[in-house]
């Protein structure tokens, strides 16, 4: 699939991946409808990517908790552009706490958010998709393979958004419909530093080294090309496709591996 006068509906698109996304798939010449809860950063970004590239940007204010926003967001691309050929569900939360204290609102949170955020805008976005033979990409983790401390509810949630797509992904092996399921490695945005601790409050400062990660200009590259060349799973790191591996073959090994590497963050969960 080349990109180019594509329209490309994404969620999470005020910062982060979603942003770093909306400027690629703008660069190799798709049309966008962004969608994200803070509408005037929405803006600003769609206003400056019509400004640098010859594509049409439209942000709608979506929260994809909310099944009416999801409807809407894919009423807007209808209603601008008459068709979807491309939907990236990015928009995600994530959480730090152990579950043992942790106020079971954090997991609902994130469930209604990465989950069935998801859920929601595939629903109303599938009967378009399905006459463009076009994309559905859900920008997953490793953490939908392999269940991170501290993270249960994220964990959970990568878990259930990794089998919804691998179920339509069959679903749809004959319609032409193309599903893609995307995991970075922790990445430099700022889902880490709005993480939710133990009662739903925004941690504010990330617990992990972020010089060693990858950029989410780089995610987006990787994610825009899986969509060109209609990729099944995209994992983006030595280290992801190492516990992929090692949790189908040693999984017992990896507890103790990934114990041991969540020790080292700042301030550990885990002792």
């Amino acid at each position: 699939m080349k990109l180019k006068d594509k329209v490309v509906v994404i969620t999470g698109a005020s910062s982060g991946i979603g942003k770093s996304l909306a400027y690629e798939f703008a660069a190799r010449g798709a049309n966008l409808v962004l969608g994200a809860r803070q509408y005037v950063s929405l803006c600003q970004i769609s206003e400056d990517i019509m400004g640098r590239f010859p594509v049409k940007a439209v942000a709608t204010q979506c929260d994809v908790s909310v099944e009416e926003d999801c409807a809407l967001l894919i009423k807007q691309a209808i209603i601008t552009f008459g068709k979807i050929d491309v939907l990236i569900n990015n928009a995600g939360i994530s959480m730090r706490a152990l579950f043992n204290d942790l106020d079971l609102k954090v997991i609902k949170e994130l469930m209604d958010v990465n989950f069935w955020g998801t859920v929601y805008c595939t629903k109303y976005a599938l009967p378009e998709i399905l006459k463009t033979k076009g994309s559905i990409v859900g920008v997953s983790s490793i953490a939908g393979y392999k269940g991170l401390p501290g993270r249960t509810g994220y964990s959970a949630s990568k878990f259930a958004m990794n089998g919804f797509l691998d179920s339509l992904r069959v679903e749809n092996l004959k319609t032409g419909v193309h599903v893609m399921t995307a995991c970075p490695g922790f990445t430099t945005s700022n889902i880490r530093n709005t993480a939710l601790n133990k009662e739903g409050v925004s941690q504010g400062e990330s617990s992990l080294n972020e010089q060693k990660m990858m950029t989410s200009n780089e995610v987006a590259k990787r994610i825009a090309d899986g969509v060109e060349n209609r990729a099944r799973t995209l994992v983006m790191t030595g280290e992801g496709k190492l516990a992929v591996l090692m949790n189908k073959l040693l999984p017992g090994v990896l507890d103790g591996l990934v114990y041991n590497k969540f020790t080292k963050e700042k301030d550990p969960l885990l002792k």
